[in-house]
């Protein structure tokens, strides 16, 4: 479906003048395109896009990006002043610095980035699930995680906003006007970055393999990559952004042939993550990355039912509490389309919560177990969807009625979950026309549902002896 493989661009009545301006200013900061590619609004999934003039071999460069000509808090006219009052600026998201230069930028008419952000007239084309309202995404995307994750993003914004942007801004009135720059731009400016900005990777320092030494460094701010963001995404995608020290590459990786659209890929992303943060969703089965998250909180809820007596939830209660410290507060189990990708956790759980009551007394006595890589490699295999038909049946009892749980989450009013629920989603995702008789939001958030509902459902068959 052309709607659904990527971020929404510019409005459907844009004339082609801002990208002939964007493209003339590429050549004037020196960003150099290929001959055997171009961006182009025909053929590409939707919207822009960029298509292969040409056949393309594995390894040529699409084109190269130098350093000055990327947008972040380093590069727009106002860094002296972010470096210099840095420290006010700080914020658990890290992308104050960034978000100020946009400010600044975007409504600046002498910008040297003018051209590149005139590409976006207004971002009232960007459809995060974050600009539906409250009553949309709980009807549409309830039991997907998402919801959840918009109402948190919404909160850090406004905090974000009113207490470190607002304070600062107001001390530099040449340079930002509350009335213009507002809370809803700036959300706007928030959701620009989460669907369009680049990270640098983490350099590896090969002298530190000492994992005691190796502190969880912040990962590299985000920065705005002219040209690369024109590329749309697939978890299938042939091209990848090499980083170099004078420049961003776009590189070929696999043969692009003549005709074809060029794909980067944002990373291994699940459909509910590119819907929460790019607004896209990929088709159902093509997202090879496609998870479900199963709640901790609902294994608990399983595992106690049936107990009868004091003692036994007592023991119970130990056993959980002793393994949330193990998990370090992870909230979900998550499954793919080949099994548990968290296997090790949910290993460490069920282990745990199936000891006998001497059992967990020499658990605790021995402050936990060893395991060693063998040990993962079993543990890994055991909760794949080979492994899990042959897990001992109480386990598997667990795994299939926490599922069972979860799916019912998707339901209104948290109902007791029903076969046909599955099958009416199935049956829009197979029937082209009733697709598209429904919004673009109905279909991104039935791509996201179904998909994730699709992997709840064969954890359940893998887990029914």
């Amino acid at each position: 479906m052309a709607t659904e493989a990527k971020r929404h661009k510019v409005s459907d009545d844009s004339e082609l003048g801002p990208l002939q301006n964007f493209l003339q200013w590429c050549d004037r900061v020196h960003l150099v395109l290929s001959s055997k590619v171009c961006v182009s609004k025909e053929g590409t999934v939707a919207e822009y896009g960029m298509l292969a003039k040409d056949d393309i071999d594995e390894g040529e460069v699409l084109f190269t990006i130098p350093r000055s000509a990327l947008l972040h808090q380093g590069t727009t006219k106002i860094s002296a002043l972010l470096e210099k009052e840095g420290s006010s600026l700080e914020s658990p998201s890290g992308w104050v610095p960034l978000l100020l230069s946009l400010l600044y930028e975007y409504t600046s008419s002498g910008s040297h980035w003018k051209p590149y952000l005139s590409l976006w007239t207004d971002f009232k084309t960007l459809d995060h699930p974050m600009f539906w309202s409250k009553e949309e995404r709980d009807r549409l995307l309830r039991g997907t995680g998402i919801p959840e994750a918009v109402d948190k993003d919404l909160a850090n914004i406004q905090r974000e906003y009113k207490d470190v942007v607002l304070p600062f801004i107001a001390k530099h009135p040449d340079l930002w006007n509350p009335d213009t720059h507002t809370l809803d731009l700036y959300t706007q400016l928030v959701a620009f970055v989460m669907a369009y900005s680049f990270q640098e990777p983490q350099e590896e320092d090969d002298d530190e393999e000492d994992e005691e030494d190796e502190e969880q460094e912040a990962p590299n701010p985000p920065m705005m990559v002219p040209m690369a963001d024109m590329l749309n995404h697939v978890s299938n995608h042939n091209a990848n952004l090499e980083f170099t020290p004078d420049s961003l590459k776009m590189v070929c990786v696999r043969p692009i042939r003549k005709g074809e659209e060029v794909f980067n890929t944002y990373g291994q992303m699940a459909n509910w993550q590119l819907l929460h943060m790019y607004g896209f969703v990929e088709p159902y089965q093509s997202n090879s990355n496609d998870t479900a998250d199963i709640p901790i909180g609902n294994l608990y809820e399983i595992a106690t039912q049936g107990i009868q007596s004091d003692l036994d939830r007592q023991l119970l209660e130990e056993q959980w509490e002793m393994a949330c410290e193990i998990l370090q507060e992870k909230a979900a189990f998550v499954f793919g389309k080949q099994g548990c990708l968290t296997d090790t956790e949910l290993h460490t759980v069920l282990k745990v919560i199936s000891m006998s009551g001497k059992e967990f007394s020499e658990f605790k006595d021995n402050e936990g177990w060893e395991e060693d890589e063998e040990d993962d490699e079993k543990i890994s295999l055991a909760f794949s969807n080979e492994g899990l038909p042959g897990l001992k049946a109480s386990w598997k009892g667990l795994i299939r009625e926490t599922a069972r749980l979860t799916v019912r989450s998707y339901r209104d009013g948290g109902e007791g979950e029903k076969m046909e629920d599955v099958d009416v989603d199935r049956a829009l995702i197979e029937d082209e026309a009733a697709l598209t008789a429904l919004s673009s939001r109905q279909q991104r958030a039935l791509q996201v549902r179904y998909g994730q509902k699709s992997i709840l459902y064969r954890l359940m068959e893998l887990t029914t002896s």
